[in-house]
């Protein structure tokens, strides 16, 4: 009602110019819900939360994030996801972890900083490997399979995430799952930025966008 008294009182030409911005602007929000709900739809099958139930894999792919937030406090998404990959060390469902991130400067490396505190977890140098081109999902899932030639593997991540690197994979016909780590509170602005950051990843396989850099293949131990 508010709406169509705003309508009325606009000249013809901006009434029709306001009400194609008007359809413009709903057509756009539906189709991120769409993009949206479809990611999640399309890769259900391949989620798990429960260890029991999950299928065990030689490797799994730990995805990276920052260790701090902004003002140096400890990012829970990251020791939530440290703390699930100890869980499938645990309980014997993978017995290699490819730790995955951005290594952009010297004092920010994600890989790093995960071999570094799972060793002080209990886990062994040598059940981890150091992906440190893992500059975004895409890169992370595609290098797995293409460089360090993992057959199948159990992706680590929070649910919103293991989501759209599932999308990846199974976009690239490369044999993954996802065991979700313990979600952290999830803020409004977080969750927008997955469906906009869903919307690129549809983009970028419509695109065939490849990893930044791949480079020659390196075979992980035999799995």
């Amino acid at each position: 009602m508010f709406t169509n008294m705003i309508i009325k009182k606009l000249p013809s030409k901006l009434t029709a110019l306001f009400r194609i911005s008007l359809y413009t602007i709903f057509a756009l929000i539906m189709l991120c819900l769409l993009v949206d709900k479809g990611v999640s739809f399309y890769v259900r099958d391949k989620i798990f939360t429960n260890i029991d139930e999950l299928p065990s894999r030689a490797y799994a792919l730990v995805l990276g994030t920052s260790k701090y937030i902004v003002g140096g406090k400890p990012n829970a998404y990251y020791e939530y996801r440290l703390a699930a990959a100890k869980e499938l060390i645990d309980h014997q469902k993978v017995n290699y972890l490819l730790l995955s991130g951005d290594n952009r400067t010297v004092q920010y490396n994600e890989p790093r900083a995960m071999f570094r505190d799972l060793r002080k977890m209990g886990i062994s140098e040598t059940s981890m490997f150091r992906d440190f081109a893992g500059f975004r999902t895409l890169d992370s899932v595609i290098r797995a399979d293409k460089i360090f030639q993992v057959q199948a593997f159990t992706i680590v991540s929070q649910k919103f995430h293991c989501e759209r690197a599932l999308l990846i994979a199974k976009a690239h016909d490369i044999d993954a799952i996802c065991f979700v780590a313990k979600q952290p509170e999830l803020h409004l602005s977080t969750r927008i930025r997955e469906v906009f950051a869903r919307i690129k990843a549809v983009l970028d396989l419509i695109l065939g966008v490849e990893p930044y850099f791949l480079g020659e293949p390196e075979p992980l131990p035999p799995q």
